[in-house]
């Protein structure tokens, strides 16, 4: 069951990048050229996210435990370390040098374009590549 509730909100997640043109890495950079031409569709598909997922957010919040019943951990958001700064920083470069977002990425993959497969080779090695540098703990 939770296998068929991960790909419907799969689906519905790409079906949403594919209505809103966050799939085509020009909307993207036209979004983060905020000295040019400046397309606000992307601030616009950001605040519908908010929209519907916060209900949800408070909803489980609230109960401390997901729909299933597991609990849910607390995020710890005072803490700020340098894996989430490098992350942080990684993601932003890479987002703005190629317009390309990771959930994005994986629907363009379907197009065949280049440049999506070379944006998915460097996010799975940033994914993988710091697991191989972290210390043992």
């Amino acid at each position: 069951m939770t296998a068929v509730v991960a790909l419907i909100a799969g689906l519905l997640f790409g079906i949403g990048l594919l209505l809103s043109g966050m799939t085509n890495p020009a909307n993207v950079v036209a979004f983060l050229d905020v000295t040019g031409v400046w397309r606000p569709s992307l601030a616009y598909t950001m605040a519908g996210a908010v929209v519907v997922a916060l209900p949800a957010f408070t909803l489980i919040r609230r109960r401390g435990r997901s729909l299933r019943g597991r609990p849910i951990r607390p995020i710890d958001r005072t803490r700020m370390d340098s894996p989430l700064l490098l992350g942080s920083a990684m993601f932003g470069i890479g987002w703005g040098l190629s317009g390309i977002c990771p959930g994005p990425a994986l629907i363009l993959l379907t197009t065949g374009d280049p440049r999506a497969w070379v944006f998915f080779a460097g996010l799975v090695l940033g994914m993988l590549l710091p697991r191989r540098l972290a210390p043992t703990r």
